[in-house]
Protein backbone atom coordinates (compact mmCIF):
# COMPACT_ATOMS: atom_id res chain seq x y z
CA UNK A 1 0.00 0.00 0.00
CA UNK A 2 2.53 2.43 1.11
CA UNK A 3 4.10 1.69 -2.57
CA UNK A 4 1.12 2.81 -3.99
CA UNK A 5 0.94 5.82 -2.31
CA UNK A 6 4.44 7.16 -3.59
CA UNK A 7 3.08 8.71 -6.51
CA UNK A 8 0.51 10.83 -4.70
CA UNK A 9 0.66 14.59 -5.86
CA UNK A 10 3.17 13.60 -8.94
CA UNK A 11 2.00 14.83 -12.67
CA UNK A 12 0.92 12.46 -15.10
CA UNK A 13 3.52 10.79 -16.70
CA UNK A 14 5.84 10.21 -13.66
CA UNK A 15 7.78 6.99 -13.59
CA UNK A 16 7.76 4.97 -10.25
CA UNK A 17 8.14 1.53 -9.70
CA UNK A 18 5.40 -0.44 -7.65
CA UNK A 19 6.19 -3.28 -7.39
CA UNK A 20 9.22 -5.64 -5.87
CA UNK A 21 12.71 -5.97 -7.81
CA UNK A 22 12.11 -9.06 -9.22
CA UNK A 23 16.07 -9.18 -11.09
CA UNK A 24 19.56 -7.85 -10.48
CA UNK A 25 20.13 -6.64 -13.84
CA UNK A 26 18.10 -5.09 -16.62
CA UNK A 27 18.34 -8.11 -19.16
CA UNK A 28 17.46 -6.80 -22.87
CA UNK A 29 17.14 -9.32 -25.86
CA UNK A 30 17.20 -7.53 -29.37
CA UNK A 31 15.24 -9.43 -32.10
CA UNK A 32 15.75 -7.85 -35.78
CA UNK A 33 14.71 -9.67 -38.65
CA UNK A 34 12.61 -9.61 -42.01
CA UNK A 35 11.53 -12.99 -43.92
CA UNK A 36 14.90 -13.67 -45.32
CA UNK A 37 17.12 -12.91 -42.03
CA UNK A 38 16.92 -12.55 -38.06
CA UNK A 39 19.61 -11.12 -35.98
CA UNK A 40 19.83 -11.22 -32.13
CA UNK A 41 21.63 -9.44 -29.60
CA UNK A 42 21.92 -9.89 -25.93
CA UNK A 43 22.44 -7.22 -23.06
CA UNK A 44 22.09 -7.19 -19.49
CA UNK A 45 24.59 -4.49 -17.98
CA UNK A 46 22.95 -1.07 -18.11
CA UNK A 47 26.38 0.87 -18.28
CA UNK A 48 26.81 -0.43 -21.69
CA UNK A 49 23.18 -1.26 -22.93
CA UNK A 50 23.00 -0.34 -26.88
CA UNK A 51 19.03 0.33 -28.12
CA UNK A 52 18.98 -0.53 -31.88
CA UNK A 53 17.40 2.40 -33.92
CA UNK A 54 14.51 -0.10 -36.51
CA UNK A 55 15.64 -0.43 -39.94
CA UNK A 56 13.23 0.06 -42.98
CA UNK A 57 12.41 -3.57 -44.26
CA UNK A 58 12.82 -5.39 -40.92
CA UNK A 59 11.02 -5.55 -37.56
CA UNK A 60 13.10 -5.02 -34.69
CA UNK A 61 11.44 -6.67 -31.20
CA UNK A 62 13.06 -5.60 -28.39
CA UNK A 63 12.15 -7.45 -24.92
CA UNK A 64 13.47 -5.91 -21.83
CA UNK A 65 13.43 -7.75 -18.38
CA UNK A 66 13.04 -5.89 -15.46
CA UNK A 67 11.03 -3.04 -14.93
CA UNK A 68 12.65 -1.37 -11.50
CA UNK A 69 14.96 1.24 -13.34
CA UNK A 70 13.07 4.60 -13.85
CA UNK A 71 16.33 5.69 -16.26
CA UNK A 72 15.93 3.33 -18.55
CA UNK A 73 12.06 3.08 -18.95
CA UNK A 74 12.98 7.00 -19.63
CA UNK A 75 16.05 6.56 -22.04
CA UNK A 76 13.52 3.93 -24.03
CA UNK A 77 10.37 6.46 -24.19
CA UNK A 78 12.87 9.15 -25.45
CA UNK A 79 15.02 6.98 -27.93
CA UNK A 80 11.73 5.55 -29.56
CA UNK A 81 8.93 8.37 -28.65
CA UNK A 82 7.09 6.54 -26.52
CA UNK A 83 4.29 8.72 -24.62
CA UNK A 84 4.63 9.15 -21.16
CA UNK A 85 1.16 8.06 -19.59
CA UNK A 86 2.79 4.72 -21.21
CA UNK A 87 5.79 4.88 -19.84
CA UNK A 88 3.96 5.63 -16.20
CA UNK A 89 2.28 2.34 -16.91
CA UNK A 90 4.90 0.50 -17.45
CA UNK A 91 6.46 0.92 -14.32
CA UNK A 92 2.98 0.63 -12.53
CA UNK A 93 2.79 -3.26 -11.81
CA UNK A 94 -0.64 -3.13 -10.42
CA UNK A 95 -1.97 -1.52 -13.48
CA UNK A 96 -5.17 -2.88 -14.69
CA UNK A 97 -5.51 -5.08 -17.82
CA UNK A 98 -5.93 -2.60 -21.06
CA UNK A 99 -5.68 -1.66 -24.56
CA UNK A 100 -4.64 2.05 -25.35
CA UNK A 101 -4.12 3.55 -29.45
CA UNK A 102 -1.59 6.68 -29.23
CA UNK A 103 -0.67 8.59 -32.24
CA UNK A 104 3.08 6.82 -32.38
CA UNK A 105 1.67 3.53 -31.12
CA UNK A 106 -0.28 1.18 -29.68
CA UNK A 107 0.12 -0.34 -25.68
CA UNK A 108 -0.86 -3.68 -24.63
CA UNK A 109 -0.78 -4.25 -20.59
CA UNK A 110 -1.58 -7.54 -19.10
CA UNK A 111 -1.24 -10.10 -16.48
CA UNK A 112 0.86 -13.30 -16.93
CA UNK A 113 -0.14 -16.02 -14.29
CA UNK A 114 1.43 -18.81 -13.12
CA UNK A 115 0.21 -21.75 -10.13
CA UNK A 116 2.58 -22.30 -7.55
CA UNK A 117 2.13 -25.88 -6.29
CA UNK A 118 4.61 -25.77 -3.35
CA UNK A 119 2.54 -22.77 -1.75
CA UNK A 120 -0.69 -23.40 -3.42
CA UNK A 121 -0.98 -19.81 -4.34
CA UNK A 122 -0.97 -17.56 -8.04
CA UNK A 123 1.79 -15.87 -9.01
CA UNK A 124 1.42 -12.62 -10.76
CA UNK A 125 3.41 -10.50 -13.42
CA UNK A 126 2.61 -7.69 -15.48
CA UNK A 127 3.57 -7.86 -19.15
CA UNK A 128 3.40 -4.99 -21.51
CA UNK A 129 3.58 -3.96 -25.39
CA UNK A 130 4.21 -0.91 -27.27
CA UNK A 131 4.14 -1.54 -30.64
CA UNK A 132 4.04 0.31 -34.31
CA UNK A 133 5.06 0.01 -37.51
CA UNK A 134 8.51 -2.04 -37.48
CA UNK A 135 8.81 -1.88 -33.95
CA UNK A 136 8.03 -3.71 -30.77
CA UNK A 137 9.02 -3.32 -27.45
CA UNK A 138 7.86 -5.95 -24.56
CA UNK A 139 8.65 -5.12 -20.78
CA UNK A 140 8.68 -8.73 -18.29
CA UNK A 141 9.03 -7.76 -14.75
CA UNK A 142 11.08 -10.60 -14.10
CA UNK A 143 13.84 -12.70 -15.81
CA UNK A 144 12.47 -15.65 -16.61
CA UNK A 145 11.23 -15.86 -20.56
CA UNK A 146 7.98 -16.00 -20.87
CA UNK A 147 8.56 -15.56 -24.95
CA UNK A 148 10.78 -18.38 -25.34
CA UNK A 149 8.14 -20.22 -27.75
CA UNK A 150 7.97 -17.30 -29.42
CA UNK A 151 11.87 -16.78 -30.25
CA UNK A 152 11.73 -20.42 -31.40
CA UNK A 153 8.96 -19.87 -34.01
CA UNK A 154 10.78 -16.80 -35.13
CA UNK A 155 13.76 -18.79 -36.12
CA UNK A 156 11.56 -20.70 -38.85
CA UNK A 157 12.38 -18.67 -41.91
CA UNK A 158 8.99 -20.12 -43.62
CA UNK A 159 6.64 -19.11 -40.65
CA UNK A 160 3.79 -17.16 -39.77
CA UNK A 161 5.79 -14.78 -37.61
CA UNK A 162 8.34 -13.71 -40.15
CA UNK A 163 5.87 -12.95 -42.77
CA UNK A 164 3.99 -10.55 -40.74
CA UNK A 165 4.07 -7.58 -39.37
CA UNK A 166 4.55 -6.12 -35.30
CA UNK A 167 0.58 -6.47 -35.38
CA UNK A 168 0.53 -10.27 -35.79
CA UNK A 169 4.08 -10.78 -33.18
CA UNK A 170 1.82 -8.65 -30.69
CA UNK A 171 -0.80 -10.82 -31.03
CA UNK A 172 1.45 -14.19 -30.71
CA UNK A 173 2.88 -12.68 -27.20
CA UNK A 174 -0.57 -11.99 -26.44
CA UNK A 175 -1.70 -15.46 -27.25
CA UNK A 176 1.17 -17.55 -25.16
CA UNK A 177 0.61 -15.46 -22.14
CA UNK A 178 -3.21 -16.93 -22.91
CA UNK A 179 -2.36 -20.14 -23.16
CA UNK A 180 -0.71 -20.10 -20.11
CA UNK A 181 -4.35 -19.38 -18.07
CA UNK A 182 -4.97 -23.10 -19.52
CA UNK A 183 -2.04 -24.34 -17.44
CA UNK A 184 -3.06 -22.08 -14.60
CA UNK A 185 -6.63 -23.67 -14.87
CA UNK A 186 -5.52 -27.33 -14.90
CA UNK A 187 -3.21 -26.83 -11.73
CA UNK A 188 -6.33 -25.23 -9.82
CA UNK A 189 -8.13 -28.11 -11.13
CA UNK A 190 -5.83 -30.26 -9.97
CA UNK A 191 -6.14 -28.80 -6.44
CA UNK A 192 -9.69 -29.06 -6.58
CA UNK A 193 -10.00 -32.75 -7.14
CA UNK A 194 -7.42 -33.24 -4.43
CA UNK A 195 -9.82 -31.06 -2.17
CA UNK A 196 -12.26 -32.79 -3.00
CA UNK A 197 -10.38 -36.66 -2.45
CA UNK A 198 -9.80 -35.20 1.10
CA UNK A 199 -13.11 -33.97 1.88
CA UNK A 200 -14.97 -37.35 1.20
CA UNK A 201 -12.21 -39.67 3.08
CA UNK A 202 -11.17 -37.40 5.93
CA UNK A 203 -12.44 -34.09 6.16
CA UNK A 204 -10.28 -32.29 9.27
CA UNK A 205 -10.13 -28.88 9.85
CA UNK A 206 -7.42 -27.95 8.03
CA UNK A 207 -9.74 -28.02 4.89
CA UNK A 208 -11.73 -25.39 5.45
CA UNK A 209 -8.62 -23.09 5.55
CA UNK A 210 -7.23 -24.44 2.30
CA UNK A 211 -10.74 -24.26 0.32
CA UNK A 212 -10.79 -20.27 2.02
CA UNK A 213 -7.58 -20.11 0.03
CA UNK A 214 -8.08 -22.09 -2.79
CA UNK A 215 -11.18 -19.71 -3.44
CA UNK A 216 -9.63 -16.33 -3.03
CA UNK A 217 -6.67 -17.50 -5.36
CA UNK A 218 -9.32 -17.97 -7.66
CA UNK A 219 -10.60 -14.58 -6.94
CA UNK A 220 -7.01 -12.90 -8.15
CA UNK A 221 -7.03 -14.78 -11.41
CA UNK A 222 -10.45 -13.96 -12.02
CA UNK A 223 -9.67 -10.12 -11.04
CA UNK A 224 -6.67 -10.05 -14.17
CA UNK A 225 -8.34 -12.41 -16.77
CA UNK A 226 -11.73 -10.34 -16.30
CA UNK A 227 -10.60 -6.61 -18.06
CA UNK A 228 -8.44 -8.65 -20.22
CA UNK A 229 -11.74 -9.80 -22.49
CA UNK A 230 -12.55 -6.00 -22.64
CA UNK A 231 -8.76 -5.19 -23.85
CA UNK A 232 -8.79 -7.89 -26.48
CA UNK A 233 -12.20 -6.98 -27.66
CA UNK A 234 -10.74 -3.53 -28.12
CA UNK A 235 -7.66 -4.52 -30.03
CA UNK A 236 -9.77 -6.83 -32.32
CA UNK A 237 -12.05 -4.26 -33.31
CA UNK A 238 -9.34 -1.36 -33.61
CA UNK A 239 -9.05 0.80 -36.84
CA UNK A 240 -5.35 1.79 -35.81
CA UNK A 241 -3.03 2.18 -38.98
CA UNK A 242 -0.28 -0.62 -37.04
CA UNK A 243 -2.91 -3.17 -36.90
CA UNK A 244 -3.44 -5.25 -40.76
CA UNK A 245 -7.03 -6.50 -41.55
CA UNK A 246 -5.34 -10.21 -42.18
CA UNK A 247 -4.10 -9.75 -38.00
CA UNK A 248 -7.79 -9.30 -36.81
CA UNK A 249 -9.42 -12.67 -37.51
CA UNK A 250 -6.46 -14.26 -35.24
CA UNK A 251 -7.02 -11.60 -32.79
CA UNK A 252 -10.75 -12.41 -32.65
CA UNK A 253 -9.69 -16.45 -32.07
CA UNK A 254 -7.68 -15.40 -28.86
CA UNK A 255 -10.83 -13.10 -27.62
CA UNK A 256 -12.46 -16.47 -27.98
CA UNK A 257 -10.22 -17.83 -26.04
CA UNK A 258 -10.51 -15.05 -22.95
CA UNK A 259 -13.74 -15.56 -23.28
CA UNK A 260 -13.49 -19.47 -22.39
CA UNK A 261 -10.77 -18.95 -19.99
CA UNK A 262 -13.23 -16.84 -18.03
CA UNK A 263 -16.05 -19.18 -18.05
CA UNK A 264 -13.89 -21.91 -16.67
CA UNK A 265 -12.88 -19.32 -13.96
CA UNK A 266 -16.42 -18.86 -12.93
CA UNK A 267 -17.02 -22.61 -13.13
CA UNK A 268 -14.31 -23.43 -11.14
CA UNK A 269 -15.98 -20.80 -8.15
CA UNK A 270 -19.01 -22.37 -8.39
CA UNK A 271 -16.91 -26.04 -7.98
CA UNK A 272 -15.36 -24.41 -4.56
CA UNK A 273 -18.59 -23.18 -3.30
CA UNK A 274 -19.67 -26.34 -3.69
CA UNK A 275 -16.56 -28.11 -1.99
CA UNK A 276 -17.86 -25.70 1.17
CA UNK A 277 -21.64 -27.04 1.19
CA UNK A 278 -19.86 -30.73 0.67
CA UNK A 279 -17.43 -30.37 3.49
CA UNK A 280 -20.47 -28.82 5.77
CA UNK A 281 -22.42 -31.56 4.49
CA UNK A 282 -19.85 -34.27 5.44
CA UNK A 283 -19.11 -32.69 8.81
CA UNK A 284 -22.70 -33.00 9.65
CA UNK A 285 -23.10 -36.99 8.19
CA UNK A 286 -19.95 -37.80 10.59
CA UNK A 287 -21.33 -35.49 13.60
CA UNK A 288 -25.18 -37.82 12.71
CA UNK A 289 -23.24 -40.76 12.63
CA UNK A 290 -21.68 -40.11 15.70
CA UNK A 291 -24.63 -39.33 17.56
CA UNK A 292 -26.68 -42.32 16.09
CA UNK A 293 -23.89 -44.42 17.72
CA UNK A 294 -24.20 -42.48 20.98
CA UNK A 295 -28.26 -42.73 21.22
CA UNK A 296 -28.25 -46.64 20.13
CA UNK A 297 -25.43 -47.58 23.38
CA UNK A 298 -28.00 -45.20 25.01
CA UNK A 299 -31.18 -47.10 23.79
CA UNK A 300 -29.54 -50.32 24.69
CA UNK A 301 -28.60 -49.53 28.30
CA UNK A 302 -31.82 -48.09 28.94
CA UNK A 303 -33.86 -51.21 30.25
CA UNK A 304 -30.67 -52.66 31.66
CA UNK A 305 -30.15 -49.74 33.80
CA UNK A 306 -34.05 -50.28 34.40
CA UNK A 307 -33.08 -53.48 35.43
CA UNK A 308 -30.22 -52.67 37.24
CA UNK A 309 -32.10 -49.75 39.43
CA UNK A 310 -35.22 -52.13 40.51
CA UNK A 311 -32.75 -54.64 42.28
CA UNK A 312 -30.22 -52.01 43.57
CA UNK A 313 -32.83 -50.86 45.81
CA UNK A 314 -32.74 -51.23 49.82
CA UNK A 315 -35.38 -53.22 50.17
CA UNK A 316 -35.42 -56.38 52.40
CA UNK A 317 -38.50 -58.00 50.63
CA UNK A 318 -38.10 -57.97 46.99
CA UNK A 319 -39.52 -60.85 44.31
CA UNK A 320 -36.87 -63.06 42.71
CA UNK A 321 -33.94 -61.61 45.52
CA UNK A 322 -33.57 -64.91 47.29
CA UNK A 323 -33.37 -66.74 44.55
CA UNK A 324 -30.53 -69.31 44.28
CA UNK A 325 -29.74 -68.84 40.52
CA UNK A 326 -31.40 -65.25 40.49
CA UNK A 327 -27.80 -63.67 39.27
CA UNK A 328 -28.10 -65.83 36.21
CA UNK A 329 -30.87 -65.11 35.49
CA UNK A 330 -30.47 -61.09 35.43
CA UNK A 331 -27.74 -61.62 33.04
CA UNK A 332 -29.10 -63.84 30.62
CA UNK A 333 -32.15 -61.47 31.08
CA UNK A 334 -29.57 -58.27 30.26
CA UNK A 335 -27.59 -60.32 27.53
CA UNK A 336 -31.30 -61.25 25.44
CA UNK A 337 -32.62 -57.51 25.59
CA UNK A 338 -29.04 -56.90 24.30
CA UNK A 339 -29.63 -59.23 21.51
CA UNK A 340 -32.73 -58.64 20.67
CA UNK A 341 -32.65 -54.75 20.62
CA UNK A 342 -28.77 -55.01 17.98
CA UNK A 343 -31.05 -57.20 15.71
CA UNK A 344 -33.77 -54.65 16.15
CA UNK A 345 -31.66 -52.36 15.16
CA UNK A 346 -29.73 -54.18 12.46
CA UNK A 347 -33.35 -54.52 10.65
CA UNK A 348 -34.18 -51.34 10.41
CA UNK A 349 -30.61 -50.55 9.02
CA UNK A 350 -29.87 -48.18 11.70
CA UNK A 351 -26.22 -50.11 12.25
Amino acid sequence: MSKKRTKLGMSPGSIVYTGKRGVEKVFIHTSSYNVDSIEETVQNNKEKIILETPVPGRITWIDIRGVHDPELIELIGKQFDVHGLILEDIANIDQRPKYDEFVNGNFFVMKSLSFNNETIGIESEQVSLFFREGLIISFQEAETDLFSSVRERLMISNGRIRQRGTDYLAYALIDVLVDNYYVLLDDIEHNIDVLEERIIHNPDKTIKTSIHHLKKELLISRKSISPLREAISRFSKSESKFINEESKIFIRDLYDHTVQVLDMVESYRDTINGLQDLYLSEISYKMNQVMQILTIISVIFVPLTFLAGIYGMNFDILPELHWKYGYLYFWIFSVSILVLLLWYFKRKKWL
